[in-house]
């Protein structure tokens, strides 16, 4: 039977992740309860808990809110592109500048729901977002990689 893979922004992220079989409903009971004792995200709390990947959380946020998912490690991004972003405000939202065409600009963003980024990278870099979704770790080794090689 083939998964559905289409947009389900009125589904919880708990239940896309129970619907394609990455846990079960203790698992999920154990990380809301985790989420709330220590004010992280749900994702957050399933990771720390061992019970899922980033990728798999990407994966899910993916077909929750139709970002497109981009993996980072083979992506090769422009000098001038990098430039457009302070290294600070990068590592501040966790997120790196991917390609930049004429005033539109791609993001990879851990957390692309977060208006106050996308707001902030468009103040500062008088372009349109475009989001996509990466892993938090690989986002974080693209910084390392392409900011702090020196």
């Amino acid at each position: 039977m083939a998964k559905n893979f289409r947009k389900s922004v009125n589904k919880q992220l708990g239940e896309i992740l129970i619907e394609r079989g990455v846990i079960n409903r203790g698992q999920l009971e154990e990380a809301l309860k985790r989420q709330k004792e220590k004010s992280m995200l749900l994702g957050e709390a399933l990771i720390d808990l061992k019970y899922t990947t980033e990728e798999d959380i990407v994966q899910a946020l993916t077909c929750q809110y139709g970002f497109p998912f981009l993996p980072l490690a083979n992506y090769e991004i422009s000098p001038d592109v990098l430039a457009a972003i302070p290294v600070n405000v990068c590592k501040q939202y966790c997120l790196i500048p991917i390609d930049k065409i004429g005033k539109s600009l791609t993001l990879a963003m851990d957390n692309p729901l977060n208006l106050q980024a996308v707001e902030d990278v468009e103040l500062i870099t008088g372009c349109v977002v475009q989001a996509f979704v990466s892993t938090t770790t690989d986002i974080k080794n693209a910084i390392k990689r392409y900011y702090e090689q020196n």
